[in-house]
């Protein structure tokens, strides 16, 4: 997906809210946009994810199956968690039966899974920031849109919900997410963008591949002088053990667990002898 030229006006003729931004989203990919309040983060993801439409430049390739966690979810439709969630799963493919057990597959991932029935006007600000990111995610998005979308969860669901980012990027999708938190995803980020002055930049966020988040060391054993799979999660760095066939791989924090599955699920799989992090403020590791 590309962005060229692309502005976006906050009224007819009124000041720009966005001007001039040129960004290319590749698959395989987690990207992170910062920016104080009121320079147009909002307005830039509503575009990436065809809620708005710009009003110079054009935008092109966007990935048919696009899902979006808006900063405010609206909870004044006619449905409970679980309908809600099962007709949007039937707007974008999943069959009845299909879109039914997505629904409840995610909403018990969230810890909502009580809530199923109870009807979206009914439910807390956090569970309704459950369904939200639910909605999103249950059809598997080749672009994932993120506003604000931790805002409102408790630590269980907040790591589910790091651990579904990892999964889209790992199987193929682009997520570009926006997040009071400096250190939300830290080290995880393929790439930081900043927004200034109505247009973005390549940013150097504490995000950014030479940010300061933790890091996780994996040391596995495959077939006899083969090379790690291609494309595995987060894009990790690796090098050979001393002679016992061992291949030490390097990745940030976030991809860790989806990295690991996939060297289990390769064919033939790859052995995990040792899993350790190492927070990069210290540069040690630290046994798992």
């Amino acid at each position: 997906m590309e962005l060229r030229g692309v502005g976006r006006r906050y009224g007819v003729g009124g000041p720009w809210a966005l001007r001039g931004v040129d960004l290319v989203l590749p698959s395989h990919r987690l990207i992170r946009v910062e920016g104080t309040n009121g320079t147009g983060k909002s307005t830039l993801l509503r575009l990436l994810a065809g809620i708005d439409s710009p009003t110079e430049g054009r935008v092109t390739g966007r990935p048919g199956r696009t899902a979006y966690v808006p900063e405010r979810f609206p909870v004044a439709l006619p449905f409970t968690a679980a309908g809600y969630l099962t007709h949007l799963g039937r707007i974008h493919g999943l069959r009845g039966a299909r879109a039914a057990a997505r629904a409840d597959e995610w909403l018990e991932r969230f810890g909502a899974a009580r809530h199923a029935r109870t009807a979206l006007s009914e439910l807390s600000k956090g569970t309704s920031q459950k369904v939200a990111v639910a909605q999103a995610l249950l059809a598997g998005p080749e672009l994932l849109v993120l506003d604000e979308a931790w805002t409102g969860l408790d630590s269980a669901a907040r790591a589910q919900l790091d651990l579904a980012v990892a999964e889209r990027v790992a199987a193929g999708g682009t997520v570009v997410f926006v997040d009071h938190d400096p250190l939300r995803l830290a080290g995880a980020a393929d790439d930081v963008y900043a927004l200034a002055g109505n247009t973005l930049v390549r940013g150097t966020g504490v995000n950014s591949p030479a940010g300061h988040g933790p890091r996780v060391r994996i040391v596995a054993v495959g077939p006899p002088g083969a090379a790690p799979p291609d494309q595995l999660p987060g894009g990790p760095t690796y090098e050979r053990g001393p002679g016992d066939g061992s291949v030490q791989l390097t990745v940030a924090a976030a991809h860790s667990d989806a990295l690991l599955r996939a060297l289990l699920a390769a064919r033939p799989p790859w052995h995990i002898h040792e899993v350790s992090l190492e927070p990069a403020t210290t540069g040690r590791a630290a046994r798992s």
